[in-house]
């Protein structure tokens, strides 16, 4: 277990953290990636034949664990899910939340079951013959244990949820660098098949370049490098062509929309 002296003065956890044993305000550890992964044969699942059951591994067995979701992975493929979402697993503060509130985008939260614990479901999972997205939050990170100030410019303006992350100021380029090695982890280390990001129309970024086409382009390349499809849908309200859109035609380069804007339409569409 480590921290950071900041200044001499200041310790504060490693802001890549790999896993957080005392909590959110605790010492970081290293940790061993080694696992014996059994899922060679796995080629992923197209996206036209993705059928997405989105679930909270807190809630969603009597363990809320990880290993909880295991035994219920043949009923949700019975019930023609080609799919699961898992909300997001990052590291937050607690040991329940909604994981909109992650505060180390390389960690897994261990009162899940940690890494070992996501990594023994998505293997599970794909011996089912089951895909795993992974939601993940990058336009803002929760306001307890969120030390990423301290070390550089990791913020600027404002967003619904709290200060927006730098994406264009001074800085930025390696601010972008530090989130897409996040979303590079979890499609790598972990297997996961997809990510499904979190409300992008938060995200301030009037950069030449928007983050989100070097997202899914790192997303896309690591996927052909590995010989199966990664998937990347974009969480937004802005009903915009340009997030599927291929960069080479002035898109983002996500391959679906996630329709926040439907469940509001669908409200005023039943109840006036």
């Amino acid at each position: 277990q480590y921290l950071y002296r900041l200044d001499g003065k200041k310790e504060r956890p490693d802001p890549a953290s790999r896993c957080q044993p005392r909590g959110v305000h605790g010492p970081s550890a290293v940790v061993d990636p080694a696992f014996a992964w059994r899922d060679q044969g796995w080629k992923g699942i197209a996206l036209e034949q993705l059928v997405i059951y989105e679930l909270h591994v807190g809630t969603f067995s009597r363990a809320g664990t990880f290993d909880g979701v295991i035994p219920q992975l043949g009923a949700l493929s019975e019930l023609g899910v080609s799919a699961v979402c898992l909300m997001p697993v990052a590291q937050f503060p607690g040991s329940r939340n909604w994981g909109y509130d992650g505060v180390y985008p390389f960690s897994v939260q261990p009162s899940y079951g940690g890494i070992r614990g996501l990594k023994r479901l998505i293997a599970a999972a794909h011996r089912r013959g089951l895909a795993v997205l992974l939601d993940v939050v990058y336009n803002h990170l929760g306001p307890e244990g969120n030390y990423l100030r301290d070390f550089g410019p990791y913020f600027t303006g404002r967003t619904p949820w709290g200060e927006a992350v730098n994406l264009d100021d001074a800085g930025s380029d390696e601010v972008r660098r530090f989130f897409i090695e996040s979303a590079l982890r979890w499609l790598d280390e972990f297997h996961a098949d997809g990510l499904r990001l979190d409300a992008v129309h938060a995200l301030r970024d009037f950069s030449a370049r928007p983050f989100l086409e070097e997202l899914s382009q790192a997303a896309h390349d690591l996927g052909r490098s590995q010989g199966r499809p990664v998937h990347v849908l974009a969480e937004s309200i802005l009903n915009d062509p340009r997030v599927i859109r291929p960069g080479a035609e002035g898109g983002w380069g996500c391959d679906g929309q996630w329709n926040k804007d439907f469940h509001h339409a669908l409200h005023v569409a039943l109840t006036g």
